[in-house]
């Protein structure tokens, strides 16, 4: 039986009249990679900021990692990684000084962070990069850096808002390499992207539109259910009904 990391029923959030989150139910299990979709607008933020222990629900269930997201946010975050498009890394200091500072924001102690460090620098080949400031390297080393800075505490979910945007493709399949060894590590990978051929990679992905969860599956059976070759025209279908009806 699949152990569920993240239990969500009934969720809603409002930001005055505006609902941002119309009523979400879903489950992400552990080791699974969560393809979490939408247009800009369709309330994907807003909902992993929730699960991120940053945004109180309005009403509704919400458990991550063990912990209500309404009245535990704080261990919430004690118990995940994140990393956002921006990557969160502090660019006037070196590799090696952002891997020891994540270390010691994560809770790691003085001697885990010192070997974690060094484990880092050589499995993703940074060691010659150790004493580079961040503003100097290239955007898909500082991708790289900024994963492997999210999970360097092991946390039991991983979420990752557009983490592949304005690199090239080649740097997308790798950083996607690293996402594949960490959910294999049993980590939980929940990522939202805006690249439909990376929603083929994930193990299920949900849709969502105007707030709500239109279509929650593996990527083939959502193709079969719309009579898709691509996740791109399930979304369109879902997303963009009128475009697919002209195409």
């Amino acid at each position: 039986m699949k152990e569920a990391v993240i239990t969500v029923k009934n969720l809603v959030k409002k930001f005055g009249s505006f609902v941002a989150n119309d009523n979400l139910t879903f489950e992400v299990y552990k080791g699974e990679i969560f393809g979490f979709l939408g247009a800009n607008g369709a309330g994907k933020t807003t909902a992993i900021r929730i699960l991120s222990g940053l945004l109180k629900p309005t009403s509704g269930e919400v458990t991550v990692a063990g912990f209500d997201a309404s009245h535990r946010p704080e261990m919430i975050k004690k118990h995940i990684g994140y990393m956002c498009q921006r990557f969160s890394l502090y660019e006037d200091l070196t590799v090696k000084e952002n891997i020891m500072l994540y270390g010691g924001i994560y809770g790691l102690d003085t001697v885990t962070i010192r070997q974690k460090t060094n484990d880092l620098l050589e499995r993703l080949r940074f060691s010659g990069y150790a004493d580079r400031v961040i503003a100097g390297l290239p955007l898909g080393l500082r991708q790289k850096l900024a994963f492997a800075v999210a999970v360097i505490h092991e946390p039991e979910i991983v979420f990752l808002d557009e983490p592949t945007g304005g690199v090239d493709p080649v740097t997308r399949r790798q950083f996607w390499e690293m996402i594949y060894e960490t959910a294999a590590r049993g980590i939980t990978v929940f990522v939202t992207t805006h690249y439909m051929d990376e929603a083929e990679y994930c193990d299920r992905v949900s849709v969502m539109s105007e707030g709500r969860i239109v279509a929650l599956d593996t990527p083939e059976n959502l193709k079969k259910q719309y009579n898709a070759e691509s996740i791109e025209e399930v979304f369109i279908r879902i997303a963009r009904p009128e475009k697919a009806m002209i195409d």
